[in-house]
């Protein structure tokens, strides 16, 4: 445990270091891959631990999204009150979402919580009046200040994302170190057996979905907070595939994983953009590639070649 404490706290020193030394472009790219991190690792809790493949996540990154934005556009809610906003929509929607979808199994789970997200993004954009539908609404810069921290200064707004992903990085550590994750990888390798032993297998599984969708919560009221923008665009299906091909690219089921996946996932696609207009050609030979010969994804087949001990 000591270890593994270690590796997390240095990857976050190293984080914080380059949050200080990189060009801005750089900062501002790694900011929001902070971001979106986080989303990945919430997701990671409940696909690659738990192994729950939901095919409907971006309803929970939307619910914290919309929770945050909503209360500061219409309520002048203050950026504090409005996180935590955030936080409180995307757990009670996650509880709903597992109490209903945990009736169903395999691929039945995943049609289910696909319809649960379009119900979300749908629902978006029939109050449109409240929402701005597609259009989206712009959080004032004048609204994003925490004690006296302007969250728009790049800086500040790189440590917010690091301290946002922190959290969710030593939490989720946290979580596998403890018998309550050994029982969720269990459920995973053999939910029967694990039945068998005792467990009680549902109540982890919503264990499992409500703090991975808290977690997503958490992610897309950063966003709004961080990025002053809320739109339908973030509850659509795309938002839904990107978690998991971040998690699947960096290892499911490693801690730092949903990071790494991340951010190779935006620099291929932010370099290979900058080569050629087929950029998603590139994009797609180098992730087939990288699905067949490290099939783990990346922390996977480094846990598993060299570091077996990887949380």
């Amino acid at each position: 445990m000591i270890r593994d404490l270690g590796l997390h706290l240095a990857l976050i020193a190293v984080l914080f270091v380059l949050g200080l030394t990189l060009p801005d472009y750089h900062q501002g790219n790694m900011a929001r891959i902070l971001v979106l991190a986080t989303y990945a690792v919430g997701y990671n809790v409940l696909f690659g631990y738990t192994g729950l493949l939901s095919l409907g996540h971006a309803m929970f990154f939307a619910a914290g999204m919309y929770g945050l934005g909503l209360v500061m556009q219409h309520g002048g809610w203050s950026p504090v009150p409005a996180f935590i906003a955030g936080l409180v929509s995307a757990a009670l929607l996650s509880v709903i979402v597992a109490v209903l979808a945990l009736r169903t199994v395999g691929v039945a789970f995943m049609i289910v919580t696909l319809m649960f997200s379009q119900s979300a993004f749908l629902t978006i954009l029939y109050f449109g009046t409240w929402t701005r539908g597609d259009e989206g609404f712009v959080i004032p810069q004048a609204a994003r200040q925490v004690a006296g921290l302007d969250l728009t200064d790049p800086v500040t707004r790189y440590m917010a994302a690091l301290a946002l992903f922190s959290v969710a990085l030593l939490l989720v550590l946290w979580l596998v170190r403890r018998q309550e994750g050994a029982v969720l990888i269990g459920i995973r390798e053999n939910e029967e057996r694990t039945r068998m032993l005792g467990y009680n297998v549902l109540s982890h599984k919503i264990l499992a979905v409500v703090m991975s969708g808290t977690l997503s919560g958490a992610a897309g009221a950063g966003y709004a907070l961080l990025f002053g923008y809320v739109g339908a665009t973030f509850a659509s299906v795309q938002y839904s595939i990107f978690p998991l091909l971040w998690v699947l690219l960096g290892g499911a089921g490693t801690t730092i994983g949903p990071l790494v996946g991340a951010v190779f996932m935006f620099y291929l696609i932010d370099y290979s953009s900058g080569l050629t207009n087929a950029y998603m050609l590139i994009a797609g030979v180098v992730l087939v590639l990288l699905t067949l010969f490290a099939r783990a994804g990346i922390m996977g087949e480094v846990r598993k070649r060299w570091a077996p001990w990887l949380p």
